[in-house]
C-alpha cells in the first residue's frame, strides 16, 4: 500500500525574531536560516519517517534540486516530481522566541501541477492505495473528483484555507484533517463541538481530525468522537507540527490502527517537533516518538 501525496514543495526562508513583526514596522531579524518545506514536502517527510511508502506529486523549478535531495534522503519516491524552468515556490517564515510563526507563500512552481500529471499519476495507483493533498498546488478539485472515480483512499488538509477551498467536494473524502482556523472558516462556528458536527456534514462518510495546538486534537467518525490532549513540551518552533501531525495520523489510520491510537502517535510525533527549529528538519524519526 502506498500514499500518493499531491503537495507543494518550498524553499523555506526562516528568520527568528523576538516577537512577530506588527503592521507597519520594521524590524531586525535575530538569525536567518533556510530549509526545505512547503506542506506537501513536510507531509511526505512525516509520512516516510513514521514508515508509510510515499509517492510524492508535484512540480519544482530551476532551483528546486535541494528539495528532491530532502525527499530521497527518507527514501520517499520522486519519479512523479516534474520539473520546469521557472522559481520554485518558496515562503518566508518568521518564528518569534515563543514558539509563534507568520508565514507568506509565494506558490512559483506548485501552481503547475497540471491535470496530465495528476491522471499519469493516479494511474500508477492500485486499489487500497490512499491519495494525499493539501491547498498549495493548483488542480485540488479535479484530483479529488479524478481519485474518488478511481476508488482510492482520499485524505485532504485544505492548507492555506482559501475561497476556493470552501467549495471543495469534501463528501468524497475519506479523511479531512483541519485547524481550528481552517474548520471556523469551512463552518462558520467557533465551538469545537459544533466545528466537528459541521464539518461531519461535510464529509459525511470519513474521518474528520480538528488539530487544536496546545490545546490538542479531536477526532469524529460517524458523530462518535474523541479527543487527544497535546504533550506538554516547550515549544521553540511550530512551523511543521501540522504537517508532522497530519503524516503520522495518515501512517497511523492507512494501517487500520484505532483512532485513539492514530491520535496519541501523531501528537507524540507533533511534540517532538516543535521542540526543534526548522521544517522538514524537525519531523521525527518514529524511533524517536517517545522522547517527549
Amino acid at each position: 500500500m502506498r500514499i500518493f501525496n499531491f503537495g507543494s514543495l518550498n524553499i523555506d526562508h526562516v528568520y527568528r525574531v523576538s516577537e512577530l513583526v506588527p503592521p507597519g514596522a520594521t524590524i531586525t531579524a535575530q538569525e536567518y536560516r533556510q530549509f526545505c518545506g512547503g506542506k506537501g514536502l513536510n507531509q511526505s517527510i512525516a509520512l516516510a519517517r513514521a514508515g508509510a511508502s510515499v509517492v510524492h506529486v508535484g512540480v519544482i523549478g530551476h532551483d528546486g534540486e535541494l528539495l528532491l535531495q530532502a525527499l530521497r534522503d527518507d527514501g520517499v519516491d520522486t519519479g512523479m516530481v516534474r520539473r520546469i524552468d521557472s522559481a520554485s515556490g518558496h515562503a518566508v517564515i518568521q518564528v518569534s522566541d515563543s514558539g509563534d510563526n507568520a508565514i507568506i507563500v509565494h506558490p512559483g512552481a506548485n501552481q503547475m501541477l497540471s491535470e496530465a500529471q495528476i491522471d499519469a499519476a493516479l494511474q500508477q495507483a492500485n486499489t487500497g492505495d490512499w491519495v494525499l493533498c493539501q491547498n498549495e498546488t493548483s488542480g485540488v478539485e479535479y484530483l479529488l473528483h479524478k481519485a474518488s472515480a478511481a476508488g482510492l483512499h482520499i485524505a485532504c488538509n485544505p492548507a492555506p484555507m482559501t475561497p476556493a477551498a470552501c467549495g471543495y467536494p469534501y463528501r468524497l473524502l475519506n479523511l479531512l484533517l483541519v485547524n481550528q482556523t481552517e474548520a471556523e472558516t469551512l463552518t462558520g462556528c467557533i465551538e469545537h463541538e459544533v466545528m466537528l458536527d459541521g464539518l461531519q456534514q461535510l464529509c459525511p462518510n470519513g474521518i474528520v481530525v480538528l488539530t487544536l495546538g496546545a490545546r490538542g486534537a479531536l477526532a469524529c467518525r460517524h458523530g462518535q468522537w474523541l479527543q487527544q490532549p497535546a504533550q506538554q513540551v516547550k515549544v521553540i518552533d511550530s512551523t511543521a507540527a501540522g504537517d508532522t501531525f497530519c503524516g503520522y495520523f495518515l501512517h497511523e489510520l492507512s494501517q487500520n490502527e484505532p483512532l485513539q491510537q492514530c491520535l496519541q502517535q501523531a501528537s507524540e510525533a507533533a511534540a517532538v517537533c516543535v521542540q526543534q527549529a526548522g521544517a522538514a528538519v524537525s519531523i521525527p524519526r518514529m524511533s524517536n516518538t517517545k522522547s517527549s
